[in-house]
């Protein structure tokens, strides 16, 4: 393939830098616009950047928006779909499929409108509505904010007792604390089983052959435990349309053509022999799962974004074991905390054992004069991955890796994969979701 233009376009924080990345390795003209001052710094060194991307987007051939989000709302669904009314080759949403993640009652009823089983939910403006309800109905329920304030994701919370009062307590904590800042909230009725995210490509018109099955890790800790984060890291493999896929995304690939969407989507869900729950939508790149993305392709990256933005029904060559992808983190992740950030973390160092870069991503990283460091304000510098033909060959390649960096202070999550190791991938086969459709 000849070099093509990429613009990339992080109107909020700066997430898509290491797909930039790639692609710049691969030969093509890239340029990086960061809308965030305080991420302007992530990606410097590894891409060049640009100050105005609304500047380059008739230099480009193809535009990708990497989130749902331009500051405080919702809105490259928008900007994406003017730009593709214009003629420009886009990865991004509409306004709907924006919609998909910050409004989370509205997911449920497309998804209901296409045949698509769903958890009990109950989305709620008012904190005594929903305590009320929770009185009423005595269960274990999820609490999920609605709005922007749902990226702050320790605020996530998955309910333990059954007369649910450990869900009453926590909403009648965030009404006075976070009630200045949450729209509402959905409770959903808390479902046993294996969590698992389908997650597929769209062209505009059809979902490209191989779907992406992933399965993230959360917590802070080892074991599921410590607070939520936006992910610690994530397994995952490649497949056909299988069942999962067929009962969920599947159903949906009429309404994605009619919306014009290009790009990644996926929808988690809960999973176990009675039946498949979505439980929510992520119509964008999910993070760092891109980063694993890419280190699965044995095709081109650039190629594969370039056809997906044309409509060209685009077959990517990926490997056909198993990935694991693990976060490298350094305080305060996931807390915001300026004074520890610089003391501990600003400007970090990553050293690396040998001169091997082999698998490693960068996320809120920068290069100055040959040496990698941390960028920005988040803590998060850099993704380790690794893969094989086996869910525990994949991790003991990603941990390897990790054995290579010296950060001081860094800290990650050693068990990512090991829920597939220990029984995840049995019940799933057993319960029939992975053979053919």
């Amino acid at each position: 393939m000849d070099s093509k233009r990429f613009l990339f376009c992080s109107l909020d924080a700066a997430l898509i830098g290491d797909l930039a990345w790639q692609v710049h390795r691969e030969g093509h003209d890239v340029k990086y616009y960061v809308g965030a001052e305080s991420d302007r710094e992530i990606a410097d060194g590894f891409v060049p950047k640009t100050d105005d991307w609304r500047a380059e987007t008739d230099w480009a051939d193809v535009i990708v928006f990497d989130d749902i989000w331009v500051g405080d709302d919702i809105g490259t669904g928008a900007l994406a779909q003017d730009l593709r009314e214009r003629g420009k080759a886009v990865v991004g949403g509409t306004p709907n499929t924006d919609r998909l993640e910050e409004d989370r009652g509205y997911a449920m009823e497309v998804l209901e409108d296409h045949g698509v089983n769903t958890v009990e939910h109950h989305v709620f403006r008012d904190f005594d509505a929903g305590v009320q309800h929770v009185r009423e109905n005595p269960a274990p329920y999820v609490i999920k904010p609605l709005g922007e304030v749902q990226n702050v994701k320790r605020l996530l919370y998955v309910g333990d007792e059954d007369d649910g009062s450990d869900v009453v307590d926590v909403l009648n904590a965030y009404e006075k604390a976070w009630g200045h800042r949450m729209k509402g909230f959905q409770l959903q009725r808390k479902v046993e089983g294996v969590e698992v995210a389908i997650c597929g490509f769209f062209d505009g018109n059809r979902f490209v052959d191989r779907v992406n099955f992933n399965f993230e890790h959360k917590k802070l800790f080892p074991g599921n435990v410590g607070p939520q984060t936006g992910e610690m890291g994530t397994s995952m493999f490649w497949a056909g349309r299988n069942r999962l896929f067929e009962e969920t995304l599947g159903r949906l690939e009429g309404w994605l053509a009619a919306e014009g969407y290009v790009g990644s989507i996926d929808v988690n869900c809960i999973v176990n022999e009675n039946g498949i729950y979505p439980l929510e939508f992520t119509p964008r790149f999910g993070y760092p799962t891109i980063a694993l993305q890419e280190e699965s392709f044995e095709s081109s990256t650039g190629e594969f974004f370039y056809d997906l933005a044309h409509g060209d029904d685009p077959e990517p060559a990926v490997h056909g074991g198993y990935q694991v992808a693990v976060r490298v983190v350094l305080p305060p992740f996931p807390f915001d905390d300026e004074e520890t950030y610089d003391e501990n973390s600003r400007n970090a160092a990553v050293v690396f054992r040998t001169g091997d870069r082999e698998g490693i991503h960068i996320e809120d990283a920068k290069r100055v004069d040959g040496q990698w460091r941390a960028a920005g304000e988040n803590g998060m510098p850099i993704v380790a991955t690794g893969k094989g033909e086996t869910m525990q060959a994949a991790r003991e390649q990603a941990y390897d890796r990790i054995d290579d960096i010296v950060m001081p202070n860094m800290y990650y999550r050693d068990d990512i994969g090991e829920r597939w190791v220990d029984g995840d991938g049995d019940r799933l086969q057993a319960w029939g979701y992975l053979g053919p459709a």
